[in-house]
């Protein structure tokens, strides 16, 4: 038999897993943010209440997990893998100075945190997208989570900071001992390529919050 805990902590840890408190779960899926707060989950009198259908469907056509996902963290009740905090900051933010150290690390205290479960790099941070140049791949508003140890790969998807201060995600094309050449997401914005001289370091997205 179901219990509205077993349902409430496996919306709990569907939320962790995407990197999200239960408020921004609900904002992803187009809800009031307040949906799936704890006052929201009982009466004043303390009847307890069920997460309605709808925004179950929603939640799970926004963070593209099937149903049978949902039923095995119901079954599990609502465990996740262990989940460490991720440092975050905007992509606009990325390019100023103080955010990252000579290899490439996040460095500073100008970031925010996100817990992300399953994650082994230690180096790790994410960034949120601004506008639209990164159409339709990703969206302003989407998460991405970054390694800087991951190995690259022709036709990855990575983050690229400049010595000049300029940081983009892009597809990866060829990479020599001498040039990057990078694909834009966007066919409205031309592809790049880059003096390896000139690259500060170029990362490979693991992850995306769409």
């Amino acid at each position: 038999m179901l219990t509205h805990l077993q349902i409430w902590r496996a919306l709990d840890a569907l939320a962790a897993r995407h990197g999200m408190s239960p408020s921004g779960l609900a904002k992803l899926a187009g809800l009031d943010p307040t949906t799936f707060n704890k006052s929201k989950r009982g009466t004043a009198n303390g009847k307890l209440r069920w997460p309605s259908t709808e925004s179950l469907a929603k939640v799970l056509a926004a963070t593209g997990a099937t149903l049978d996902d949902f039923v095995a963290l119901v079954a599990e009740g609502g465990r996740t893998s262990r989940a460490r905090l991720v440092p975050l900051i905007g992509m606009a933010q990325a390019g100023a100075a103080g955010f990252f150290d000579d290899a490439g690390f996040p460095v500073g205290s100008g970031w925010e945190e996100i817990a992300f479960p399953e994650l082994s790099d230690e180096h790790a941070y994410a960034l949120e997208i601004t506008g639209e140049s990164m159409m339709p791949v990703y969206r302003d508003g989407d998460r991405i989570l970054v390694s800087p140890s991951g190995n690259l790969r022709r036709g990855d998807r990575v983050v690229v900071k400049t010595h000049a201060g300029e940081v983009m995600a892009k597809q990866l094309g060829r990479m020599t001992a001498q040039r990057i050449e990078l694909k834009s997401f966007n066919p409205a914005f031309e592809d790049r390529s880059f003096a390896l001289n000139e690259v500060a370091f170029v990362h490979r997205i693991l992850w995306a919050s769409q």
